[in-house]
């Protein structure tokens, strides 16, 4: 009866979640800026249950119904809406220097340098982000740590160009272009030593099988995911073309609303 009670709380848990992410997308600009700190606690609790190991026990409890794969599909979609929402926000008030940075863009920082787990990233390594967003922490990160050439892509006009005053805003002095273009368009995706997806490019696995024709054999895949409890904020892992790539490590985080797959071409 008490574990029917934890899943029944669970539940309801997940339910407050998606009510209040849809309250903010259908918010306008004007009145989110005023709750922007709201919605920044929102994304951070979601992020802290994400990682919760009670949760992750409650959700293998879940029984997978329709109506719940139809409520993560919604919370995964409904909260990347959100992040953007923050990302937007962040680069439009950059010029504020004592904005705090949240919980959630601690926790993307603190993954990234763990990203290719023994594939160090150099000076000499050029470096492709497939969904760059509106405050590309990851690219500046990258390029100021180890003066790699770092590339970002985005399907989002506006966080192209917000991206943009980003950079030039905090790393005019590092190698950085952020483009409106596809994977086939970037006329340097031969060069490209090392790429990385976020993690709610829902057709990140689609690009990963137009890249086998496009890039150089000895490229290097990581691939941000979530399975499980942490499929709630990402697009989970999927089959690939065992003919075309093979997986060569798992970097689990356990304190991370992701983990990270490394792919390579099959020789």
């Amino acid at each position: 009866m008490g574990q029917v009670k934890e899943i029944d709380e669970f539940l309801k848990k997940l339910h407050y979640f998606d009510k209040n992410f849809k309250v903010f997308i259908n918010q306008n600009n004007d009145h989110l800026i005023v709750k922007y700190s709201e919605l920044c606690g929102i994304i951070d609790d979601y992020s802290s249950f994400i990682i919760n190991h009670d949760n992750e026990k409650h959700w293998n409890n879940l029984e997978q119904s329709i109506e719940i794969l139809s409520l993560v599909e919604n919370l995964r979609n409904n909260s990347s809406v959100c992040v953007q929402i923050i990302e937007k926000y962040r680069a439009l008030v950059l010029r504020h220097e004592n904005e705090e940075i949240t919980d959630y863009f601690r926790n993307i920082e603190d993954c990234i340098e763990k990203e290719f787990g023994g594939f160090q990233i150099t000076s000499k390594s050029k470096v492709l982000l497939v969904g760059s967003g509106s405050f590309p922490i990851t690219l500046l990160m990258i390029a100021e740590r180890t003066g790699a050439e770092v590339f970002g892509i985005d399907i989002d006009n506006e966080a192209i160009q917000l991206g943009k005053h980003v950079v030039n805003k905090l790393g005019s002095h590092l190698s950085i272009q952020i483009d409106n273009k596809s994977v086939g368009e970037l006329a340097v995706i031969k060069q490209i030593s090392h790429i990385i997806f976020s993690s709610t490019v829902s057709c990140k696995y689609d690009i990963l099988e137009q890249l086998y024709d496009l890039t150089n054999k000895d490229v290097l895949i990581a691939m941000r995911y979530g399975n499980g409890l942490k499929s709630l904020f990402n697009y989970p892992m999927q089959q690939v073309d065992e003919t075309k790539w093979h997986i060569i490590e798992k970097i689990m985080h356990p304190q991370s609303v992701f983990d990270v797959i490394l792919y390579q071409k099959v020789q």
